[in-house]
């Protein structure tokens, strides 16, 4: 056979890194007293970067899960089959406390050890972090039923993952979902139509379709249904406690966009047996926590990919060549380089603090509560909405070999726009900023109260602050603050994130962060820091330590 050509100028498998090095991540447990999480969150890091788990992750986009009403016999049984590879990967979620096990731990800083290890194994699949979102965000929701709470937070907490549909209180380890969305309604959860009706026992019997029920295979959900006193939050089991199977049946998975190594389903309740969460009318207050703290994995996973999108970039131009040098070399990509890496430590900076305040509104910090609730509003709305242009860019920086399902970076794609869909997309999230500056005036007093925490160290920052305060003093009128509303979200987001970064970030970050987000000293796109911008010092502390390049 006639050799015709050999391989050259191609980068070489991106394989034996670890998603833990990163500097943004790791100082942050250090400030909140949470370094004795590092060396767990490094061991997950290291175990993300290597080839199996890659080849894991790859299996289980590649062959998502399949519906299986019934069986050959003609029994109906509502099975989602998943490839081995997702149960792998769900496997080390719950070992490594992924879930809820933080809520079972008194230990200071659980919360942001959780965050930081959710950051660094969502970047080798983020598909199977929506179950495990799902069984934290539970357990504050449950907690309004406080003997419900008592059987099922300690299985919930478990780290042990014990697939299959069983009664759930037989189990070492339960998985929960959330069940709210119908077709008719959306976002807008109290146009629910599923009806409950009670039972002599104290249970409900619910049915209706729901629009959107992510990992159906869960062990328990929360959902919501119509009583006579308004929407109601439920517990609802996938089997029953005689090890009949509950009804709720499995019309179809859904055939999304990206997120396909986790089951997206619509289903029908025709009379399923369900447990009262919280007063009845009252539904979408007590599922309102479990919202509030999927929103703060939204920001989590979004900057997990925006890293997992920028060390692409960066290894792929160190390798790649062009006019004679690496194309990390050439002053065009180091500007769009730093750029991702500012945008990147930004994101992921944020999201560590507001895991931060979820810890510390858990020992009754009431300014940390307040400010926990407004800024995951913020956060969600803008950190989520820059997700999506993150990844674009991040992949055009490996041109043509991005564009290829090889490379990895078109399941980043096309996972971005779920982050800021899921839990309320961008005028949800906007608007319920809103909502939170009108019923909750603490939480504006602790927001300003963060970020005047910087005030008078960057010209810019205090400038956007001043800013937003005026701007707040000229939405009085309901239908103007609704206009201004995604206006408002994305200043307020904006000087969190400057102020964060001038108080614990590296210098020639923060300041190339001010003179573009808040100078306005910055273009359309990626890539157009103003020229003051100290590019050397960003793109050395972005470049993570890669097997091929060490020492």
């Amino acid at each position: 056979m006639t050799v015709t050509h050999e391989v050259v100028n191609q980068a070489p498998p991106l394989t034996g890194f670890s998603t833990a090095d990163d500097p943004a991540l790791l100082e942050a447990l250090r400030r909140a007293d949470a370094g004795w999480g590092a060396p767990d969150v490094c061991e997950l890091g290291a175990l993300a970067g290597t080839e199996a788990v890659q080849e894991q992750a790859r299996m289980a986009e590649e062959q998502p899960p399949r519906l299986r009403t019934h069986d050959r016999f003609g029994h109906r049984i509502d099975e989602v089959e998943f490839h081995p590879a997702w149960h792998r990967l769900m496997a080390v979620a719950v070992k490594h406390g992924l879930h809820a096990a933080p809520w079972a731990e008194a230990r200071p800083g659980a919360h942001l050890v959780r965050a930081a290890k959710f950051y660094v194994w969502s970047q080798a699949e983020p598909g199977h972090g929506c179950p495990i979102s799902m069984t934290y965000a539970a357990v504050p929701a449950l907690r309004s039923a406080p003997a419900l709470a008592e059987q099922y937070e300690p299985l919930l907490a478990a780290r042990t993952y014990d697939y299959g549909l069983r009664p759930p209180l037989s189990k070492a380890g339960l998985i929960a979902g959330m069940s709210m969305t119908e077709k008719q309604g959306g976002s807008d959860v109290r146009a629910n139509t599923t009806r409950a009706v009670p039972a002599d026992d104290g249970t409900y019997r619910l049915t209706g379709h729901k629009w959107f029920t992510s990992a159906p295979m869960s062990d328990v959900f929360l959902t919501l249904a119509r009583t006579p006193e308004g929407v109601s939050c439920f517990l609802l089991p996938r089997v029953l406690p005689d090890g009949a199977r509950n009804g709720m049946r499995l019309m179809r998975l859904k055939d999304k966009l990206g997120n396909r190594s986790n089951a997206s389903s619509e289903i029908e309740y025709d009379e399923a047996v369900a447990w009262p969460v919280g007063e009845p009318g009252r539904g979408v207050r007590t599922i309102v926590e479990m919202v509030n703290m999927t929103r703060l994995d939204c920001v989590i996973g979004t900057a997990a990919g925006m890293r997992a999108g920028l060390r692409q970039a960066l290894h792929h131009t160190a390798h790649r060549h062009a006019f004679g040098r690496a194309l990390s070399e050439q002053p065009l990509m180091r500007a769009v380089l730093a750029d991702l890496a500012i945008e990147s430590e930004a994101a992921t900076t944020l999201a560590m603090r507001l895991a931060t305040a979820v810890d510390r509104a858990q020992t009754g910090d009431a300014g940390e509560a307040a400010l926990r609730r407004l800024g995951l509003a913020v956060g969600k709305y803008w950190v989520c909405k820059r997700g999506s242009a993150h990844a674009a860019e991040a992949l055009e920086c490996l041109g043509g070999n991005g564009y290829v399902e090889e490379s990895g970076m078109p399941r980043l794609y096309r996972e971005a726009p779920l982050l800021s869909i899921w839990e309320g997309s961008g005028n949800v999230a906007a608007l319920d900023v809103l909502r939170a500056l009108a019923k909750e005036p603490a939480a504006l007093e602790a927001y300003f109260a963060e970020v005047d925490a910087s005030a008078g160290a960057d010209r810019w920052l205090d400038a956007a602050v001043a800013g937003i305060r005026k701007m707040l003093g000229t939405l009085d009128d309901p239908e103007r603050a609704q206009r201004a509303a995604r206006t408002l979200a994305e200043r307020m987001a904006l000087a969190f994130q400057g102020a964060l970064l001038v108080r614990h970030g590296h210098p020639a970050v923060a300041d190339a962060f001010c003179a573009s987000r808040l100078d306005g000293e910055w273009g359309n796109a990626f890539g157009t820091l103003p020229a003051t911008a100290d590019l050397t010092a960003i793109l050395d502390r972005a470049r993570p330590v890669l097997p091929e390049t060490a020492g």
